[in-house]
């Protein structure tokens, strides 16, 4: 019998996952913990690889002696050597549309909350603070606020959809679109007009050694004074340091962030004492419904690839013509 290696998973069990792939004669077998030297063992007997936020290395891929696919629970590929895998013969997969509504709900509530200085007022009222709330920081009115979306993929353009019900202008930048373009009637910027112009930036990007650092204290300089910046992308697209500093100079009036640069975050990182600040441990995709699709999706092209087919979403194009399924 195949055997399908799951590394990590952050849901309650495998049974949907699991069900999928005994259906298909893959036996699912979990990790008992993410390090690489488990893995690694525990990749020599698997066919098939599932792997969520752990770190899928070179010395797991070149131990995955008899693997064909590497199937990402998650859009995000940033958690495995895509050369070593593609260099190994093995498929990498995942699932780059199922949580669009989660994410975009979730960027657009904490632009909502920051803006409406949720949190604060609330912590004020509990602590006995009524009367005491003071009406001077800044509060924009989304209707005719822009919002800039920096990265216009499936997720940025579900973002701009849901957004326009509460009347924001729309802007977006993305590397594979021309400024000067109108793309879903959303016009499209350079990254500097998108910064300079918006009461409200929320990144979409994958994490790519382009995108890495992309929003440094140079790039929330040139931010409009009193907006607000969320990230539900990934942790290293924004420099931390400088982003506590735009938010405790008052600069910025506030930051969402579902993800970081080290999870989980020390006690002393320098965001997490602002009070204009929302951080959520990287829960932007969650649903049970998303969850469940995500379960029943990455299994299935587990099965797709190990049955000599052509998985939906192929993430190492390269590897056809040399993969060890066939393909």
């Amino acid at each position: 019998m195949k055997k399908a290696l799951i590394t990590d998973y952050v849901w309650p069990d495998i049974e949907i996952e699991s069900e999928v792939l005994r259906a298909a004669g893959i036996e699912p077998f979990a990790a008992p913990d993410a390090s690489e030297e488990t893995l690694a063992r525990l990749a020599a007997d698997a066919d098939v690889i599932l792997f969520c936020f752990a770190k899928v290395t070179g010395a797991v891929l070149r131990a995955a002696g008899r693997c064909v696919a590497a199937c990402r629970y998650g859009i995000g590929v940033d958690n495995i050597d895509l050369p070593a895998a593609t260099a190994a013969g093995i498929v990498v997969t995942n699932v780059p549309d199922y949580c669009m509504d989660e994410v975009g709900d979730h960027a657009l509530g904490m632009i909502l909350a920051l803006n409406r200085r949720f949190v604060p007022h609330d912590r004020k009222v509990k602590a006995g603070g009524w009367s005491s709330v003071a009406l001077d920081q800044p509060m924009h009115r989304t209707r005719g606020a822009t919002l800039g979306i920096v990265g216009f993929g499936r997720i940025g353009r579900s973002v701009a959809a849901k957004a326009r019900a509460f009347g924001m202008e729309l802007l977006a930048c993305d590397p594979l679109l021309a400024p000067g373009e109108t793309v879903d009637g959303v016009a499209i910027a350079t990254f500097e007009e998108v910064l300079a112009r918006s009461e409200f930036v929320t990144v979409h990007t994958p994490l790519t050694p382009e995108t890495e650092g992309l929003v440094g204290a140079k790039e929330l300089a040139t931010m409009k004074p009193g907006s607000i910046l969320v990230n539900c992308a990934r942790g290293g697209i924004v420099d931390e340091e400088a982003l506590a500093r735009a938010l405790a100079s008052g600069h910025l009036a506030g930051a969402g962030l579902d993800v970081l640069g080290t999870a989980p975050p020390p006690a002393d990182h320098p965001l997490l004492g602002l009070e204009n600040v929302i951080v959520t441990p990287h829960t932007a995709f969650f649903s049970q419904a998303s969850t469940r699709e995500l379960e029943r999706r990455t299994a299935e092209e587990a099965v797709r690839v190990l049955n000599g087919g052509m998985p939906e979403h192929l993430v190492n194009p390269d590897v056809l013509g040399r993969a060890r399924s066939g393909i």
